[in-house]
């Protein structure tokens, strides 16, 4: 999981680049402006930030955290998805981590849109791709396992599109999913993380 993915940057981002991406995209989903709705993919904006800056003060250079120290252990309290690393969980929804099942992996998590949400969190999962519409009143958490994904397709940005769009066909043959709003590298990770899952 990549807390650049989650501020939309590019792996190596400069403390200044971290900052611009946050302010962008706190003004987007700040509860004050997109109401109370939006809390959830706030905080995970949050802990993006403070992941991406905290290795750069402790002077991990690129922010990648590969050699990053442990995290502290957690309380020895039941919190949810506690079989997953702490960075993972502060950057992942509180709802989208309730529906985790008993030790399923968080490969990528990423914010994106859909056709009936703006404001979307989607986590691909070593079993399902499992998303939160963060501006949904009902059906909040969506999901669609591996198994029953018969294809991915990636549309790249282009002259009028800024940003790239992942298709999914459900093997069912119904209509496909469609992901929005997402960097050149972020979806071509993306889509390879779930081509590697379903093949599997």
């Amino acid at each position: 999981m990549d807390p650049h993915a989650v501020l939309g940057l590019d792996p190596g981002a400069s403390p200044e680049e971290v900052q611009r991406a946050y302010r962008a995209l706190a003004k987007r989903f700040h509860p004050d402006k997109a109401g109370e709705a939006a809390g959830e993919l706030m905080i995970s904006i949050n802990a993006a930030h403070d992941l991406l800056l905290g290795r750069l003060e402790e002077g991990h250079g690129d922010a990648n955290g590969a050699t990053a120290a442990p995290e502290p252990e957690a309380p020895a309290v039941e919190i949810a998805g506690d079989w997953l690393p702490p960075a993972v969980r502060r950057v992942l929804a509180r709802e989208l981590l309730a529906a985790l099942e008993p030790g399923e992996q968080v490969d990528e998590v990423v914010l994106t849109a859909t056709g009936d949400s703006h404001d979307v969190q989607l986590a691909v999962t070593d079993r399902r791709l499992l998303w939160l519409r963060d501006d949904a009143i009902m059906g909040r958490v969506r999901y669609l396992r591996h198994r029953d994904v018969a294809g991915v397709e990636e549309r790249p940005a282009g002259r009028l599109r800024r940003h790239g769009q992942l298709r999914v066909q459900p093997a069912s043959g119904g209509r496909a999913l469609r992901f929005f709003e997402l960097r050149p590298d972020v979806l071509s990770r993306v889509a390879a993380s779930i081509a590697m899952r379903t093949a599997g």
